[in-house]
């Protein structure tokens, strides 16, 4: 790749027809499994053209953001984004660079797919899963006060309008994506009204899609379910606390978070991310996995419909963790970074 760097943000490819794409290298690892990334997808000549912004490690907006407004409304001009891991400095004062991108870019969807990856041994083969999980509402609305000394009130919001974004959402993907079954998972028979807004919603979308078959679980019942057998699951939609449980257990039943891919969907940019650490303990070393970071610009890519990149980019990364010659030490081998990405690379 004949990259010209121009400032301190942007590496710029010279070529036409390159659709610009924001990359937030990350803290820790970060920046190695982002490089290992921009080769591979250089490898395979992907049209796209990077632009680097920088998440900040000391506020810089009054509300206790660490990204700024330029780069907020870049993210939403050029509509596509990927984000390695960073680290929400510890204290009062700060938000996490995930709240403020989820509420601020309304990025109302997470999408978390879980598929069993042959080579990679888990006690549960064949798992295909995807956990939507609605991302601005809930538990993690952020209002939350200290009613008397010793008492804090955390507010659960629920709306029809959060609700009836999600379902649609749910329904769609499972459309587009050839799925056969949605199930709302909920708390309603204790939450009756929050949660109960949330079943009646997706209830009512559902009817819409006669094709694609609806049931409706309590989060716990689904949990259970996930653990005894998850192969019968196929795509989950959830408020957004359950969600964020969920999606790390179907991350535990295909190897990990290092192997999960992620995006973040709004109606005006997608945000797609490494959901793992920054794993400090072997940042700068070589050892990183680079995969969940790479499966999540695979999504991206599909997203751009720029498919035939994503399905070849796809293929070889399966075909080395298959053969297993070349895997770094979070799945059992003995590989640096560079040594896996270049095995992706031999692939293409």
């Amino acid at each position: 790749m004949n990259i010209i760097r121009k400032a301190s943000t942007k590496i710029l490819r010279p070529q036409f027809n390159y659709q610009k794409v924001i990359l937030f290298p990350g803290d820790g690892i970060g920046p190695e499994i982002s490089k290992a990334v921009i080769d591979i997808f250089d490898a395979a000549k992907v049209p796209i053209e990077w632009e680097f912004h920088e998440i900040h490690k000391k506020r810089v907006t009054d509300q206790g953001d660490l990204i700024t407004e330029e780069t907020l409304k870049q993210v939403k001009a050029l509509k596509y984004a990927l984000k390695g891991p960073f680290e929400t400095p510890i204290g009062k004062g700060y938000r996490s660079i995930n709240v403020t991108l989820r509420k601020r870019l309304q990025l109302f969807a997470n999408v978390r797919p879980c598929k069993s990856i042959k080579g990679v041994k888990t006690p549960y083969p064949g798992v295909d899963v995807v956990t939507i999980r609605e991302n601005t509402e809930g538990e993690y609305s952020g209002l939350e006060h200290e009613v008397v000394p010793g008492v804090v009130e955390n507010l659960k919001i629920v709306s029809y309008n959060a609700c009836q974004n999600i379902a649609q959402y749910a329904f769609e993907f499972a459309r587009a994506n050839n799925r056969k079954q949605v199930v709302a998972c909920h708390k309603a028979g204790v939450m009756k009204q929050g949660d109960g807004l949330f079943l009646k919603v997706c209830d009512d979308v559902a009817k819409n899609y006669p094709e694609i078959e609806f049931s409706e679980e309590q989060i716990d019942t689904m949990a259970f379910k996930l653990a005894n057998d998850p192969t019968k699951i196929d795509v989950m939609v959830m408020p957004n606390l359950y969600g964020d449980i969920v999606s790390d257990l179907c991350a535990g039943l295909i190897g990990g978070l290092g192997l999960t891919a992620s995006g973040n969907i709004g109606k005006d940019c997608e945000v797609y991310e490494a959901v793992h650490g920054t794993a400090p303990d072997i940042a700068g070393k070589n050892l990183a996995n680079p995969t969940a970071l790479l499966l999540s610009g695979i999504m991206m890519l599909k997203a751009m419909s720029l498919n035939d990149y994503a399905n070849r980019i796809e293929n070889a990364t399966y075909k080395v963790l298959e053969e297993g010659k070349f895997l770094t030490g979070d799945l059992g081998g003995k590989s640096t970074t560079t040594d896996y990405t270049k095995a992706i690379i031999d692939k293409l």
